[in-house]
């Protein structure tokens, strides 16, 4: 990727209110098979999106996925951001400079609908399936890229949310 079009994709997360944003290696993306068993046994959502389990990628199909790609980029977010919606619209703007197989995954579950069509989903222009709910170690990872994260002891804390851009 061209030095100008990070630039260019680094100030879009900006704009899309993202408080930063880092170019990343896949490598450093962590999968772990232990986070769709939380979204099972953890989650009032389980089951009820498209974009979560059961009817996201398992975790061998994340893997195999993220082997494909030479680039990432994870954009970190505060808990007022319309997460999911906001990171399909960045990789919209990603995939018109001209990278085809750019794809993005985003956090928690899908809040598009009040109730998820489960045959078909009325926006897959914007809906993409949660990090954590693919495989995706979100803290082993953020903390690989020297991100902030940790485990919220009160809804009084503030919190440190992620999506992430696979781009090639």
């Amino acid at each position: 990727m061209k030095k100008t079009d990070k630039i260019e994709i680094e100030k879009l997360c900006l704009e899309n209110k993202a408080l930063s944003s880092k170019f990343i290696d896949p490598k450093s993306i962590v999968i772990g098979y232990w986070t769709r068993y939380k979204c099972r046994y953890g989650c009032p959502g389980y089951g009820k999106s498209l974009c979560c389990p059961p009817h996201t990628p398992k975790p061998d199909e994340t893997k195999k996925i993220i082997s494909g790609y030479k680039l990432g980029l994870l954009v970190h977010f505060s808990d007022d951001v319309r997460l999911t919606k906001t990171i399909a619209t960045i990789e919209r703007e990603i995939f018109l400079k001209n990278y085809h197989k750019v794809i993005s995954f985003g956090a928690g579950p899908c809040r598009l609908c009040k109730e998820c069509n489960l045959s078909e989903c009325k926006f897959p222009k914007l809906a993409r399936p949660s990090m954590e709910g693919c495989g995706i170690d979100v803290y082993s990872t953020a903390r690989n890229n020297d991100f902030p994260i940790k485990v919220l002891k009160s809804k009084d804390e503030e919190g440190n949310y992620y999506g992430l851009i696979l781009v090639e």
